[in-house]
Order: C-alpha cells, then structure tokens, then sequence
C-alpha cells in the first residue's frame, strides 16, 4: 500500500432493499472519500456481517486498497450466524481478501451481542470515516448502526451515510 491509507470503516444493515443501487451509491462514495487524493488507497474496516459489511467488502478488489476484517468472534464461531452455507462461502471468499484479521472476542460478560459491539466499536475507533448504510431508525440491538454511528460522532469521526431501506428478508 502506499503511505497515504484512508481507513474507512463500515456499518450497516444485515437486509436492504435495492442492493443494485445501493452499491451504485457505494462506489460513488468510496470515490467521493478519496476526493482530491486518487493516489490514496482506501482501506475497508469491516466486520464481513451479511448485508452492509459486505456489499462494501466486495468493492475492495476494484475501489479500494485493502480490507481489515474486524471479526466478533472466532470464524468458526462466526459462521454459526450466517443464514446459508452459501453465505458461510461468500465470507470464507471475502475473509481471503483481508491483509489483516482481527478478533476482538466478547467483553468479560461473554455475550455474542458483546462481541459484535466491542468489532463494531474496533471499526469506528480505527477509521478516519465511517460509512453507514443505515434506515436512520435506532439501533434495534447491542451493537446496532444507530449506536455506531453515534459513537463515531461522538469520536469526531466523519460519517458519510447511505440512506436505505430494511428488506423484510
């Protein structure tokens, strides 16, 4: 990578609606992060979640310069929440592409829902920008973008949000 690495962490919804378009505007907001810097590569925070996490993860081979996936729990562990097998396969394909894999693991009470609060909070601690896909609604977990979001602000974070909409799937 070059010297100049734009970190841009993710959050997001697990269902949108209109994934076509919503990787349209995510490309274009990749783009817009490195602005007036094109030489800059712009490394990927993501948890590798289905939905969000991903659809941004998957822009990393053509707009960005790398992936630091930024896991809740141990991969094996982590699979046990994905809804197919197909989906285990799409992370296993995506968790390949990371130059770096962190596991941040439960706080001392052991949650899952603890885990995947304290990778979200690793993503936004280490970014420069945050990149919400997120419906505006609150967080509806532990965890959840609303909360994200709110802790990158309160960080001095930017946040660059991408309105959607929740899918029911």
């Amino acid at each position: 990578m070059s010297a100049a690495v734009i970190r841009v962490g993710v959050t997001g919804h697990r269902n949108v609606d209109d994934e076509a378009d919503v990787v349209r505007r995510l490309t274009a907001a990749v783009r817009a992060v490195r602005g007036d810097a094109p030489t800059s590569d712009v490394e990927i925070w993501s948890s590798l979640a289905e939905g969000a996490d991903r659809l941004v993860a998957e822009l990393v081979p053509a707009e960005a310069g790398g992936l630091v996936a930024v896991l809740p729990l141990a991969d094996d562990d982590y699979r046990d929440d994905f809804a197919s097998a197909e989906s285990g396969e799409q992370f296993d394909r995506l968790l390949a592409l990371a130059h770096r894999v962190d596991i941040v693991g439960p706080d001392e009470g052991g949650t899952r829902d603890s885990a995947y609060e304290r990778a979200g909070r690793t993503v936004v601690a280490c970014c420069d920008v945050l990149l919400a896909l997120w419906d505006g609604e609150p967080s509806r977990g532990r965890g959840g973008t609303a909360q994200m979001v709110d802790e990158a602000r309160r960080l001095g974070r930017d946040v660059l949000v991408i309105p959607v909409n929740r899918s029911s799937a």
